[in-house]
């Protein structure tokens, strides 16, 4: 093992107030310092806009390494001509390493993902199934909350993933040179269907949870009565009734590659937030 530590100058994480990137601040942070880790999103006081490329030059400005997320999603079709014009950018500007959170069955992002992997740079690709936290400070908490999940999906099987699984590789990516040029697709230890999502959520918090299947002229009416915005119900019926269509029925051991150790299961996942349900 070869330790980078010293090499880091300062990490420009994307997405810094997101699921992963906050947890990737935070890990960051503990294990260099502060001053070496740099937040950047559209809410934070370093603003990164995909839609406004001069605010990528200020934000790479004196970064050695990136942790790079792309908001809403890969699957879009402008985030191919956005991840190439960034890496060009990042070449340009001296950047070590770049380690990119990718998603499994996704066409769109797979072709991020190979921009990355042939723009000269220092890559890590860690492509993640379903994250667990969906349920616990996205936007599926509140399904929780009514006892009820509601979506257009059937009996397909997903591995969730624990977000901190994701950002304990993330950060060992930056760390360990034994990561770069490597990919590593990351899932929970089991499948499982949304029905078994809710049965779980039922025995360890001892309430019921249900599972409902339904169309997704349906899922829209009910996104439209939360005010949920159009974008975000549009990909998210792209990922339900298109990547989520069997696909990703199975298991990898991308985790225990990284880290060395088995991945958290959605019961532990469940057990360890019970503060947010």
């Amino acid at each position: 093992m070869t330790n980078l530590i010293k090499d880091i100058e300062q990490v420009l994480v994307i997405g810094a107030t997101g699921k992963t990137g906050s947890r990737v601040c935070k890990r960051l942070s503990k294990l260099l310092s502060p001053e070496k880790v740099k937040p950047a999103s559209l809410h934070s006081d370093i603003c990164f806009d995909w839609q406004n490329s001069d605010t990528w030059h200020t934000a790479l400005n004196g970064v050695s390494h990136v942790y790079l997320t792309y908001f809403p999603d890969l699957a879009l079709p402008i985030a191919t001509e956005h991840i190439r014009a960034f890496c060009k950018l990042a070449l340009q500007q001296e950047v070590q390493h770049v380690t990119l959170l990718s998603g499994r069955g996704e066409p769109a992002a797979q072709e991020c993902e190979d921009i990355l992997i042939h723009s000269g740079l220092n890559w890590t690709v860690v492509r993640a199934s379903w994250f667990s936290q969906n349920f616990s400070d996205g936007l599926f908490k509140s399904f929780i909350e009514s006892g009820q999940i509601r979506l257009p999906v059937n009996q397909v099987k997903e591995p969730f993933v624990d977000i901190d699984d994701i950002a304990e590789v993330v950060v060992q990516s930056m760390v360990d040179i034994k990561h770069r040029n490597t990919l590593y697709e990351v899932t929970g230890p089991e499948l499982l269907t949304f029905a078994d999502i809710a049965s779980q959520f039922t025995k360890v918090l001892g309430k019921p949870v249900y599972f409902q299947s339904i169309t997704p002229d349906e899922f829209e009416s009910g996104m439209s009565a939360a005010h949920v915005p159009k974008e975000v119900t549009d990909l998210l019926l792209f990922l339900f009734t298109e990547v989520l269509d069997g696909r990703n029925e199975y298991i990898t051991d991308g985790i225990e590659q990284a880290l060395g150790r088995k991945a958290k299961s959605f019961s532990a996942f469940i057990e360890s937030n019970r503060a947010c349900f």
